[in-house]
């Protein structure tokens, strides 16, 4: 069970398209939790997933609910990027079959989700920051991770 990347309900097809090269090219997989904001073959994500969709190991669930049922069923922890976290990613220890959880763009996750995270880690900005875009946070925190994990 590799280290995997999900996404909650993405709103922007260029982020989920960068992310799922990302994936396809660490040879990770990406699952993302629907509704999407943008149908998942849209012209956007396949110009930012480029030839690299093919290679991509993409799982899609139609819920939240359906996502949890199969994260449970692998017995995998979840660990989402928030700006409400308090631990570093850089601080937080990984493991090998960790599911990283980004949100949306526009909003984030719910409470509901961010409560039930089995960890809350967080990338530090300046003071007036409010965050930076969803595909380098993934971006950034996958190659911590894999780093601390040894690949």
């Amino acid at each position: 069970m590799p280290l995997t990347l999900a996404l909650y309900e993405p709103d922007i097809a260029q982020n989920a398209g960068t992310l799922a090269r990302l994936c396809a090219c660490l040879g990770l997989p990406l699952h993302i939790i629907e509704p999407a904001g943008f149908p998942v073959g849209d012209a956007g994500f396949r110009r930012a997933g480029m030839d690299y969709l093919d290679r991509a190991a993409i799982r899609r669930h139609a819920s939240f609910a359906a996502f949890e049922a199969w994260r449970r069923d692998e017995g995998r922890r979840l660990v989402l990027a928030t700006t409400r976290g308090a631990l570093p990613y850089t601080a937080f220890a990984f493991a090998g079959d960790d599911v990283l959880l980004l949100g949306r763009e526009s909003a984030g996750v719910p409470e509901a989700v961010h409560e039930g995270a089995d960890a809350r880690i967080v990338i530090p900005l300046v003071a007036d920051a409010r965050s930076i875009n969803v595909a380098l946070a993934g971006a950034m925190i996958l190659g911590e991770a894999l780093r601390q994990v040894g690949r």
